[in-house]
């Protein structure tokens, strides 16, 4: 799941600036109208929605191009998408919200909650608390574990998560480095269920969407009572941009699931900048002034350019609860990104300036929420006017330009051994189960003569094996909207016989939930 950062899962703060404030001119609706018109048609995205917010009040609130390549329907500021990761900073809110009430602490041990709770090492799980929850310093790998959920369809449940998060093997030391991760935020969401007796949607719903006002939104979108106004998700298949099915989880909501439109967005984003205040004259707390400095205080400190560079002119990064912290030109920065298969967002907030961006797309382009939102960010800094969307545009190209030539290359070596040696395999000697802790069973078969992937507790993860080199192959996933295809290596057992299976993507822009590096496939003997 992008914040999944990028193609993430995907937190894109670009560091950069200076002139001053006196000098801003602020960008005008006009203007906003204007940038978002190049930015859908230069990265090739169907629809945008942009809200800003200034001094407590929205300033602009607007819906561009389509909800659908299908339906054509126009996007407008009350159109629905999957906000992701951005359900994240919810979850910490809520579980502030329960600190509040006296029913836990930040550092209260999760096994305290969650008896079952275990994690690869013993100290790590005595000493792991719902803060560790929160900060993405588990010692656990990017994205570890999320094949348990991503792609969509598989048929793991949160017991399962909670069970095998055992098995993930770490990958630093613990609250030593930052590695993001979605697990661990489907377990806060448990905490929440099992402190206040209701489930996580339920409990979002009606202590922070409703109090605000956010009368479209939900904490799932099986949960949205009206889905008229609806985007549908969108990606390249094969070149070309179109409908793809929409991620439809089952659980796990507290790290992704929440639906909404920039016109609610931006009453959360209020409550926010208002320090949880909320209401006429603000005179409602939604949570403590107490709790919001914790969430926005840094946590886990992120790696910077060591040399400060134009035009934020970045000194310091980290994580918070449930929010990214930066400083940008002098001022603190806190922002969030978030990514499901064919839609990404971004809500950022310059708190000294009482400024909140919101920018939701249904396309996979993290490029393009960037280039309006720092756009928009610029003018407020009184930063000299960057074309950010020519920026964007050419790292993009230049990206993509590299990654074609990785997977171009793949494909001309199988092509290549396809002519040569394909008589010579015997397919026969890789089917079989193979079979890792936490993912369950891989089963290679053939059929017609190819050989074929299928993860049994993941049917979306089914493709065809092709012959790479020596002993490894290529799958070429069914669902061609992945851009995951990857290595699968099998290892020789004593025998010489395939033994195991490590598996890698070929891509570097393949989606970080595609954790296949994670997996340990060995094969189950008749």
């Amino acid at each position: 799941m992008k914040n999944r950062l990028l193609p993430s899962h995907i937190w894109f703060t670009l560091f950069f600036a200076t002139i001053t404030l006196a000098n801003a001119q602020i960008i005008t609706s006009p203007q906003i109208d204007a940038v978002v018109q190049r930015t859908l048609s230069t990265f090739d995205v169907p629809g945008i929605a942009v809200a800003v917010v200034k001094d407590g009040k929205v300033i602009h609130a607007k819906g561009y191009g389509v909800r659908s390549l299908k339906t054509k329907e126009k996007v407008d500021e009350n159109t629905l998408f999957g906000i992701a990761s951005n359900s994240k900073a919810f979850t910490s809110a809520a579980l502030g919200i329960l600190m509040d009430e006296n029913k836990l602490k930040w550092d209260d041990k999760v096994i305290d909650y969650i008896p079952e709770f275990r994690m690869y090492n013993a100290y790590v799980t005595e000493e792991f608390t719902i803060r560790d929850l929160l900060t993405h310093r588990s010692g656990l790998g990017l994205g570890a574990g999320d094949l348990m959920f991503w792609p969509d369809s598989s048929t793991f449940t949160m017991k399962d998560v909670i069970h095998n998060l055992r098995y993930l093997k770490p990958v630093s030391g613990f609250r030593t480095k930052y590695d993001y991760d979605n697990l661990l935020y489907m377990v806060a969401g448990e905490v929440i269920e099992r402190v206040s007796g209701k489930s996580w949607e339920s409990f979002i719903e009606e202590r922070i969407m409703k109090p605000l006002g956010m009368t479209h939104s939900a904490g799932t979108y099986s949960r949205l009572t009206d889905k008229v106004n609806v985007i549908d998700a969108h990606a390249p298949v094969n070149g070309t941009v179109q409908v793809i099915s929409r991620d439809m989880f089952r659980f796990g909501n507290s790290a992704g699931g929440i639906n909404s439109s920039v016109a609610d967005m931006s009453k959360w984003v209020i409550a926010q900048l208002n320090k949880g205040k909320y209401g006429d004259n603000l005179s409602k707390q939604l949570f403590s002034e107490k709790v919001h400095a914790d969430m926005w205080s840094a946590q886990t400190i992120l790696p910077v350019n060591p040399t400060p560079t134009p035009p934020y002119l970045t000194h310091f990064a980290a994580y918070g609860l449930g929010w990214g912290l930066s400083d940008v030109k002098g001022y603190k920065q806190v922002t969030h990104t978030g990514g499901l298969a064919g839609m990404v967002t971004q809500v950022t907030l310059l708190p000294e300036l009482q400024l909140g961006i919101i920018v939701f797309t249904n396309q996979q382009s993290g490029a393009a929420f960037s280039a309006v939102t720092n756009t928009i960010k610029d003018s407020y800094l009184g930063l000299p006017q960057t074309d950010w969307v020519s920026v964007y545009s050419e790292r993009v190209k230049k990206g993509q330009e590299e990654a074609n030539k990785i997977t171009k290359d793949t494909w001309d070596t199988i092509e290549k051994e396809q002519k040569n040696n394909t008589a010579k395999i015997d397919r026969s000697t890789y089917t079989g189960t193979y079979r890792d802790n936490w993912f369950g069973d891989v089963q290679i078969s053939e059929k017609n003569g190819k050989l074929w992937f299928h993860a049994v507790r993941s049917p979306k993860l089914t493709g065809e094996l092709f012959f790479y080199k020596k002993n490894t192959f290529i799958v070429k996933w069914n669902n061609r909207s992945f851009d995951a295809d990857a290595y699968v290596t099998f290892q020789p057992d004593e025998s010489m016989k395939p033994g195991s299976i490590t598996m890698k993507p070929i891509s570097p822009l393949t989606d970080f939930s595609f954790d296949f590096q994670d997996l340990a496939l060995k094969r189950v003997m008749d």
